[in-house]
């Protein structure tokens, strides 16, 4: 990629040095003023800022002792994750759209009402004319996510009302990117691969009539095809991402941009930057690569102690990426069980029966099953320890042939239904726009040094 001018700065530059120093703030003051850090109370959990009605996040209940750990449950406008997922992996069709308009629009969709849904999604699937063009084939690499972000944007220059915020647009803007996302990501991930091989690119065919799942793989995988029951397995993966209560970052990031009153591009694009984070969803490849670490290092899988050894040494900093963590292990809030990881740990292993992958899937439950206790042994951690869903992201994208780059670019497609409903809600629920306050803590201020007088 051509340099756009940015060099190393030299030692001595005074501008690029010395935050952790100027912009340091005692932590005893957090104490004083009181401050939430994080929005987090002193137990964990988050401060209250807002009401919903689109889903609960339940992980724990608050009782006068303290939080009190209870088993996961995540619901979406009053129907359980696990009842959805069931009824429509039970007649056999894919969920993520219907789960899609309930969130929306707050009920579930009549049959023809689904069917409309999806004819609407699939009318805006084609990008607009000229629209590739305007992504030069150098600005493919790095990361998708940014790339997912210059193409949210760039759509509000093909909308002829971009600003209009009234129900109808913002349902069709919501409706336009679940359509145009898929492709934009495909693309992008082609182009990166085609200029890492010198090779023309290949831009993915779009076929009509397939559900969100379906497209996916299809964009990816046009050559080999794929199967029903792999892209049931990623509708599933869809369905799980696609709503996660107001607190989480990328979905609060959606509700502050849009108390402001903003655009839906502008608050769609801020939402995947927030992902896009390595502290919320874009360290979700983690817990797979720290698998295949384990795979690598431990010679007998069935051996507790030597997957325990190998766990605490990874959590003593001396094996895998030596940040000291285990991923895909403990949960803001969830406390006994994530549902998600329990949901998709059933589904996972139907298909890891069939591409051969049981020993694997074998080896992330003794993980599962040993780590919280490892935890306990070396961090001396007594809260309960539960499994999160990264543990099983990497595990099932792999097996359905989706690329690393691609894991959060998924989510976000998945996530962007969650997204439209609070960025609605806020819009026409809130009225206020959202803005906490900050004290000041800064040194008295010093006499003024005319320039000529300063030394750095």
């Amino acid at each position: 990629m051509p340099s756009v001018g940015l060099g190393t700065p030299p030692v001595s530059d005074g501008l690029y040095h010395g935050f952790e120093n100027v912009d340091a703030v005692d932590p005893e003051l957090y104490q004083k003023y009181d401050v939430k850090r994080g929005l987090r109370n002193a137990d964990g959990s988050g401060v209250l800022v807002g009401l919903t009605t689109i889903s609960n996040v339940h992980g724990y209940n608050k009782t006068d002792h303290g939080i009190e750990p209870d088993d996961g449950r995540l619901i979406y406008r009053g129907y359980g994750v696990d009842e959805l997922i069931s009824a429509a992996q039970a007649e056999d069709r894919f969920g993520y759209e219907e789960v899609a308009y309930l969130l929306i629009s707050g009920r579930l969709p009549t049959l023809e009402e689904l069917d409309d849904f999806r004819a609407r999604v699939d009318a805006r699937k084609q990008l607009p004319e000229g629209y590739l063009g305007l992504f030069p084939r150098a600005t493919y690499s790095h990361s998708i996510m940014n790339v997912l972000q210059r193409a949210t944007l760039l759509l509000y220059a093909f909308d002829p009302t971009p600003d209009d915020t009234s129900p109808t647009h913002e349902v069709d803007v919501a409706l336009s990117l679940l359509g145009r996302w898929p492709r934009t990501a495909a693309v992008a991930h082609a182009a990166h691969v085609a200029e890492q091989n010198d090779e023309r690119l290949l831009v993915p065919p779009m076929r009509e009539g397939y559900s969100m799942a379906e497209t996916v793989l299809d964009v990816l995988r046009s050559e080999e095809g794929f199967t029903h029951e792999e892209a049931m397995l990623l509708d599933v993966m869809l369905i799980l991402h696609a709503e996660h209560g107001g607190g989480n970052n990328s979905t609060f990031t959606t509700r502050v941009l849009s108390s402001s009153g903003t655009d839906a591009y502008s608050a769609y694009a801020a939402a995947i930057g927030s992902l896009k984070g390595p502290k919320h969803g874009g360290a979700n490849f983690k817990a797979g690569d720290m698998i295949e670490d384990v795979a690598a290092h431990v010679r007998n899988w069935d051996n507790d102690d030597e997957v325990a050894d190998y766990l605490g040494k990874i959590l003593r900093k001396e094996a895998f990426d030596r940040a000291g963590l285990l991923y895909g292990l403990g949960h803001a809030v969830y406390t006994k069980t994530d549902p998600r990881a329990e949901i998709i740990r059933e589904y996972a292993r139907r298909l890891a029966e069939q591409k051969g992958q049981v020993e694997k899937l074998d080896l992330i439950a003794s993980i599962e099953r040993l780590g919280p206790q490892v935890m306990r042994d070396v961090r001396g951690i007594t809260k309960p320890i539960s499994t999160n869903i990264d543990m099983y992201t990497g595990f099932v994208y792999s097996m359905l042939g989706i690329p690393q780059d691609l894991f959060t670019p998924i989510f976000a497609m998945a996530r962007l239904a969650g997204w439209a409903a609070h960025r609605m809600e806020e819009l026409y629920g809130a009225g206020r726009i959202i803005r906490p306050a900050y004290n000041s803590v800064m040194p008295n201020p010093d006499a003024y040094i005319p320039i000529a007088e300063r030394v750095s």
